[in-house]
């Protein structure tokens, strides 16, 4: 993007606290990976805070993701610190809130390193439960064996629930 990456790093009540500036983009990356997955290694709650980041695309999402999973082999977690709405948003779009615990303040962030208790990694995952087949998908009914689903007549438009012979 243009904009380069400062990253900074402080002991802070027990934990690493990265403070990222700048743009998180694929050309800024591999600074930061290397940082947090080096920092995620060590077992110690891992702290970084992104509200000085203007701009993080797939690549930077992806370190996150990393070092969240590295984090987690390690025995610790990540905690990202972000109130920029659109920054948040995307977390929750592709569904990075459910890997890391996602806080408003750093103050919010380190309170809940210090608090016991579940982490928002050992949630369940959601399980999407459908009704039947999706579009176009065909099951096999267990009473005639018979195939149901989207029937070759209503997408002719002649409205008769069988194929045409």
């Amino acid at each position: 993007m243009g904009m380069a990456l400062t990253v900074g790093v402080r002991r802070e009540r027990g934990c690493a606290v990265v403070t990222a500036v700048g743009e998180i983009d694929m050309a800024t990356v591999t600074q930061l990976r290397r940082r947090l997955f080096d920092l995620a290694a060590s077992g110690r709650p891992l702290v970084i805070d992104l509200d000085l980041v203007s701009f993080i695309d797939s690549a930077g999402l992806g370190a996150l993701v990393g070092t969240a999973k590295r984090a987690a082999a390690h025995g610790s977690s990540l905690y990202v610190v972000c109130a920029q709405q659109q920054i948040r948003r995307l977390f929750r779009l592709v569904g990075l809130d459910r890997q890391v615990l996602l806080a408003r303040t750093l103050d919010a962030a380190l309170e809940a390193v210090a608090t016991p208790g579940p982490h928002p990694t050992s949630k369940p995952p959601r399980v999407a439960r459908t009704t039947g087949p999706g579009p176009g998908k065909e099951e096999s009914s267990p009473r005639n064996g018979r195939t149901m689903g989207r029937s070759s007549g209503a997408a002719n438009g002649t409205g008769s629930t069988q194929p045409p012979a």
